[in-house]
């Protein structure tokens, strides 16, 4: 089964969905905002991503600025925790497929996942 970590608001997120239905794929759509992603499966989206947690956050996001995340020196742990307590800074589209990961943007990185 193929899983989109998605966000309906999204032009990047719908433009992903729209690829894996297009490909005739068994897709689980998680609507992150509303079911957000415990620390273990953010620990294990990072790790199938092959990047650091704090690589996942989306940096411009208002909320990031609020929380004055910019100015703190955060570890991989304490990123996990925040993205797990803030979903809105994680970064979208996450699709996730036969062992592998991608982050739709752009959305290249999605299709090489899929064809890879």
């Amino acid at each position: 089964m193929t899983e989109i970590y998605h966000n309906p608001r999204c032009t990047k997120s719908r433009e992903a969905l729209n690829l894996l239905q297009s490909r005739g794929l068994d897709v689980r759509v998680i609507k992150y905002l509303e079911e957000p992603p415990s620390e273990k499966q953010l620990r294990q989206i990072v790790k199938l991503l092959g990047i650091r947690p704090e690589q996942l956050v989306r940096k411009g996001e208002k909320l990031f600025k609020e929380l004055g995340l910019a100015d703190q020196t955060l570890t991989d742990k304490q990123w996990i925790a925040t993205l797990a307590e803030h979903p809105r800074l994680i970064e979208r589209p996450i699709v996730v497929h036969d062992g592998k990961a991608a982050i739709g943007r752009p959305i290249d990185q999605v299709v090489e996942i899929l064809d890879g």
